[in-house]
């Protein structure tokens, strides 16, 4: 698992403009002609500031779009302070288990947890400004192009943090993030299946978070790159979706193809699918073909066949997405004004094996 806490060219998104430096309560003062004191009165409805002066600090306040720090004013209020997580997806097993450790993190700090799921439909401008009101900044689940999308348009000076999918090597995303190196992962998957004596691999592919592509994702990537390391050309790869009704399409047509002897499936989802499928047309498993998943999710091990699987620490990278975010609501300064930050490394990526994968058959 990798963490970043800096700023950096080369994020998700491409080339963009950098968003403006947002107005400061001092800004504000300056354009009303008043102290800042007294704009602090004005945002925190104090009943001792006459009305001229008010209507003057809340003309400033408009012309000059100000947002009170909610962070700072729940410090100083007492109030409980939160945090909100955006995701497109509440369901699939690798969005739920980090949902689940950022609570964890968050309650043993003393933060309450909003989750706001985000869809195409949403403004996404809107939907980010009303997430950073709620006084302890933003965690974004990036593994889809939804939430890089939302990732890329939160303002610079909301405190943030994100999961995301592996970047390209030598890049890092432009927000604190943190990633399990699956690209890696699915590199070792690939190759255990190839010592098995199995010719070939096929890929059923996750959606990339960005680009058009295939094979943009990293797990893809890691297939394709140990096929090619041992002169293998990757087969085209399947697959349209995330669940299980995905991975049942995908693999009724690879099942057609008795020279199908490998399958890695880019979640656990999509091999439950194929697995269903294989059995669907006769192919036995693991001895007519191997089948492995990604995730590691609760039911892998009790399917049958059991499925190998590579396991992934979901809890642990939203824990230490919630100790980037952390680090800089306790300070106090934007991402972009600290150093690395220090969190909590999760145990990384593990190939998990089980009864689906196994020798080909010869």
């Amino acid at each position: 698992m990798h963490v970043t806490g800096h700023t950096s060219s080369g994020g998700h998104g491409g080339p963009q403009q950098g968003p403006q430096k947002a107005a400061s309560i001092r800004d504000v003062a300056q354009a009303a002609g008043v102290s800042y004191q007294t704009v602090s009165r004005v945002i925190n409805g104090h009943p001792n500031v006459r009305e001229e002066t008010r209507t003057r600090v809340d003309a400033a306040i408009q012309a000059l779009g100000f947002r009170r720090n909610a962070t700072a004013f729940a410090l100083a209020s007492g109030v409980t302070r939160s945090v909100t997580v955006l995701t497109s997806n509440t369901v699939l097993y690798g969005y739920a288990a980090t949902l689940q450790g950022l609570e964890e993190a968050s309650r043993a700090a003393g933060y309450a947890l909003g989750v706001r799921v985000v869809t195409p439909e949403d403004d996404l401008d809107r939907t980010i400004a009303a997430a950073a009101d709620t006084g302890g900044g933003v965690v974004v689940i990036g593994f889809d192009r939804l939430g890089a999308a939302a990732l890329d348009r939160v303002p610079a000076h909301v405190p943030c943090a994100a999961v995301v999918e592996a970047p390209p090597p030598g890049r890092t995303p432009d927000r604190p993030a943190v990633w399990a190196d699956d690209r890696e992962a699915a590199r070792a998957a690939t190759e255990h299946l190839l010592t098995l004596g199995h010719e070939t691999v096929h890929y059923v592919a996750i959606p990339a978070s960005t680009g058009t592509r295939r094979l943009a994702g990293p797990r893809a990537e890691g297939w394709r790159q140990a096929l090619e390391a041992v002169g293998v050309a990757p087969p085209a790869p399947s697959g349209k979706g995330w669940d299980a009704q995905a991975g049942y399409e995908a693999g009724k047509k690879l099942a057609r193809n008795r020279d199908v002897t490998a399958i890695l499936c880019g979640n656990d989802d999509l091999a439950l699918g194929v697995l269903r499928a294989l059995r669907h047309a006769g192919r036995r498993v693991p001895e007519d073909v191997s089948v492995i998943g990604f995730d590691d999710a609760p039911h892998s091990g009790f399917v049958t066949p059991s499925l190998t699987t590579v396991r992934m620490d979901f809890h642990g990278l939203g824990r230490a997405a919630f100790g980037l975010l952390r680090a800089q609501l306790d300070t106090g300064q934007p991402a972009s004004e600290q150093a690395r930050l220090p969190t909590p490394v999760p145990v990384g990526p593990a190939l998990v094996l089980r009864e689906s994968s196994g020798p080909r058959d010869i």
